[in-house]
């Protein structure tokens, strides 16, 4: 053993939701890709396919992203937070999406909401984080599904639907 792991600061997991401390710092950020349903994806790319053929066939343009594009989700910034509570003990949450830069300077008094992520090996989910210090509340925002598709998208597979739903009532009726 060296003198190196005598002085290593020991990071602590936090199990309960709420984390009071002292905010001390973010550490470097990286990018993580959300996942996206397959099913889901495949049904809004299909519906969203005969908008485009009925496009297609009445000459209009309309811009329209692969499907390998759209399964591969949009991804998100994922930047480690560190905390000191009273005791001096140290803990790491993850925070997913960004907060203004001068929302937390270091040594500020922060509230903590945490929550539990599906990997039970990368620490808990930073959800929202109150600045004690100037009673300011922040929520980190990231990307969703719904967001990734776009509204283009989305609008365009709820025409397809229709259209669909249409030609099966007038061929049934």
């Amino acid at each position: 053993m060296d003198d190196l792991d005598l002085h290593r600061e020991q990071i602590l997991r936090h199990v309960g939701p709420i984390i009071t401390g002292r905010f001390a710092g973010f550490l470097t950020s990286y990018t993580r890709e959300v996942r996206i349903g397959q099913p889901l994806l495949m049904a809004v790319f299909l519906t969203s396919g005969v908008f485009h053929m009925l496009g297609a066939m009445l000459r209009m343009k309309a811009s329209r992203r692969s499907f390998k594009e759209l399964k591969k989700g949009p991804e998100f910034l994922v930047t480690p937070v560190r905390l000191r509570d009273d005791l001096g003990q140290t803990y790491e949450v993850e925070m997913h999406g960004q907060l203004p830069q001068s929302a937390l300077r270091r040594g500020d008094l922060v509230q903590v909401t945490t929550a539990p992520q599906r990997d039970a090996t990368l620490p808990v989910r930073l959800v929202r984080v109150v600045n004690l210090t100037t009673m300011q509340p922040l929520t980190p925002r990231i990307p969703t599904m719904w967001s990734h598709l776009g509204p283009a998208l989305l609008l365009q597979a709820v025409f397809g639907v229709i259209v669909v739903a249409v030609l099966l009532a007038v061929l049934f009726s």
